[in-house]
């Protein structure tokens, strides 16, 4: 394999450092807002949802695992996907991959504006997620630096909560209040068992991703053939139990129509229990939601600037702000489209909306694996993670049985995403190839001068 002529980036994350990355991008913002929809999709026993959800999570980590450790220096899926299939789709997956970032942020925007924030205020949601959004957009735009050493702190606040919310489950459980009838309880007037399950599942999904993420740092890594595997499934399982117990103590704890109807579920826990401020709690999850809008504002303005640099959205993307560094057109563009979606979706469509995008990239990377396997390239690491071949099959299958679960109003939504993505990508091939076009031209009218 050839080395690049210019330094490469230093391996200095470590088997830990990874996990604990990946289990902060996974654990966050979505479980305390989706915990009352999904009730609402399956019954009391919110817990299973989120156990299915974290299996179809794990069957696509493993073809991230295998095209990470065989491509360590990789772009994620978009790069992946382009390997196998060519620039056309490597372009719709990455634009995929942009529209549920920016899909994330309004759902988390309208979920910062429901029933935590009115604990201290009571103000329109639309208007609370245009406030947040443009909040959100400045501390972007202020520095890269500033957003992280915020999420640092957001971080250990947004796990300490759930930390408490299972801590309240077991003391409610140890005096006797739990309800365990609750836990097995298993469909809706709406829907029947297997239906709501897998209904539930799409939004239970919602809350595993940010792992798909993790790839991104795998050059840094110390040993990725060893190290990512471990990490990324390590994470995964973790993040699984945490928000498996979430589940239970919220079964247990809270009447289903109760978590059915709040739009801060996990709130509804602390009630129940006592002995915990209402106030403080819904402070922390203030500040989860916060975070992970955040962080995924910071990826998707990132990610348009990166394709608008390489010709693939409109160069004015690309501006930088002077002084600070960052990509302010992209970040004003993503945050525009974010508050445009807020106002016109609630908290279940658009996670649904983001659900339906990331399985548009999860398929394409699934078959991708399969693909690179016959043809690696001379830049493939010889020895790499290889998941076994039934896992990307069902891992392709189970997207389609999701896809089959959302709802005509969010697949009106999500193709018309789609839409403007195979625009912009049949654009950008069209581009790509005249330039390729004009930069053969000279040399060929050389050589017929000679």
């Amino acid at each position: 394999m050839s080395e690049s002529s210019g330094p490469g980036l230093r391996r200095a994350v470590t088997t830990p450092l990874l996990f604990l990355f990946i289990l902060g991008d996974v654990l966050g913002a979505g479980v305390y807002v989706l915990v009352g929809e999904v009730a609402g999709e399956a019954g009391g026993a919110v817990w299973l949802p989120l156990i299915i959800a974290l299996a179809l999570a794990m069957l696509t980590a493993s073809s991230y695992a295998e095209l990470a450790t065989t491509y360590p220096r990789a772009g994620g899926a978009s790069h992946y996907t382009t390997r196998a299939f060519g620039p056309f789709v490597g372009f719709v997956v990455g634009f995929c991959m942009l529209a549920a970032g920016i899909v994330s942020v309004a759902a988390l925007a309208r979920g910062f504006g429901g029933d935590y924030l009115t604990e201290f205020v009571d103000l329109p949601v639309a208007g609370v997620a245009v406030v947040f959004l443009v909040a959100l957009a400045l501390l972007n735009a202020r520095g890269i630096k500033e957003s992280l050493r915020a999420n640092t702190v957001a971080t250990l606040i947004e796990v300490g909560g759930l930390v408490l919310v299972i801590v309240l489950g077991v003391w409610v459980a140890l005096r006797g209040d739990a309800d365990y009838a609750r836990l097995t309880d298993l469909g809706t007037s709406e829907h029947g068992v297997a239906a709501g399950l897998l209904s539930a599942s799409v939004l239970a999904f919602y809350s595993f991703v940010g792992f798909e993420t993790s790839v991104n740092i795998a050059e840094e890594t110390k040993d990725p053939r060893r190290s990512y595997p471990r990490a990324l499934f390590g994470a995964l399982l973790v993040a699984g139990l945490v928000y498996l117990l979430v589940g239970l103590a919220a079964s247990a704890v809270v009447p289903t129509e109760t978590l059915v109807e709040s739009s801060g579920p996990l709130l509804e826990v602390v009630r129940e229990a006592g002995g915990v401020p209402e106030k403080l709690f819904s402070a922390i999850a203030l500040v989860a939601v916060a975070n992970g809008a955040l962080l995924t504002g910071i990826m998707s303005s990132r990610l348009a600037y990166g394709m608008a640099r390489d010709g693939l959205l409109p160069g004015a993307l690309a501006r930088v702000l002077p002084g600070r560094g960052t990509p302010w057109v992209a970040i004003a563009a993503t945050s525009v489209l974010s508050i445009l979606l807020a106002l016109t979706g609630d908290v279940a469509t658009l996670a649904s909306t983001l659900v339906l995008m990331l399985l548009i990239v999860f398929v394409g990377v699934n078959l991708a694996v399969l693909v690179l396997r016959r043809r690696p390239g001379p830049d493939a690491a010889a020895d790499h993670y290889r998941t076994p071949t039934a896992l990307p099959v069902l891992a392709i299958l189970s997207c389609v049985v999701l896809f089959t679960q959302i709802d005509g109003e969010v697949w009106l939504r999500g193709l018309l995403l789609l839409a403007a993505g195979l625009a912009l990508g049949a654009i950008a091939g069209a581009r790509a190839r005249h330039q390729a076009a004009a930069a053969k031209m000279p040399a060929d009218l050389t050589s017929d001068r000679r």
